[in-house]
């Protein structure tokens, strides 16, 4: 077992009753809001581009065609504050995703940001994570992120991560945009 999986059911497991009474609320709040589904998931790609699946707490509407979709009114308070995420934790539990490192990405989206942008592929070196260095500064554009994702796999420390999972912290509580780091910051060096 590595050392990042070691900081990360440190770190996890002993905070698994409350963010599971905290997602069984949010779940609650979700059907009785929003309906069935409560739940949402899909396929992804992780460490060596092993396949797995990601799940989260539904914040779109239900139309049969993707393109009708939008986020529901509790699902976008969700959005903003990340919370739909937590049922992602499993997956942290599971050994799928870390806490931190690169969002997982579709197998199609895999395929076609590493084919458009090469700084991608250095994401498949390290578990995805629940947050990252691109989340936390609210990367937007495939370059920025793939840039971003690589100088996380190069740099990465325990000092970082907590540093990280500090900032979503922080985040959560006030909200993405008011929460966010600047790029103009020194993140890594």
């Amino acid at each position: 077992m590595t050392r990042k999986r070691l900081l990360d059911l440190a770190l996890l497991l002993p905070l698994v009753p409350l963010f599971a009474a905290v997602t069984g609320l949010l779940a609650l709040a979700v059907l009785l809001a929003d309906g069935r589904p409560v739940f949402f998931h899909q396929p992804r790609v992780g460490q060596d581009q092993r396949p797995f699946t990601v799940w989260k707490l539904r914040t779109m509407t239900c139309e049969p065609d993707p393109q009708q979709r939008r986020p529901t009114r509790l699902g976008a308070w969700l959005r903003q504050r990340g919370l739909d995420e937590l049922p992602q934790l499993w997956n942290v539990l599971r050994g799928d995703m870390s806490l931190v490192g690169p969002r997982p990405l579709t197998p199609a989206d895999a395929a076609r940001l590493c084919a458009a942008h090469p700084p991608f592929a250095a994401r498949f070196a390290v578990a995805p994570g629940l947050t990252g260095l691109a989340q936390v500064c609210l990367a937007q554009g495939p370059a920025l992120t793939g840039e971003l994702d690589a100088a996380y796999v190069r740099t990465r420390s325990a000092a970082l991560d907590l540093k990280l999972l500090l900032r979503t912290a922080w985040m959560n509580l006030v909200g993405k945009r008011r929460g966010a780091l600047s790029l103009t910051r020194d993140l890594v060096t």
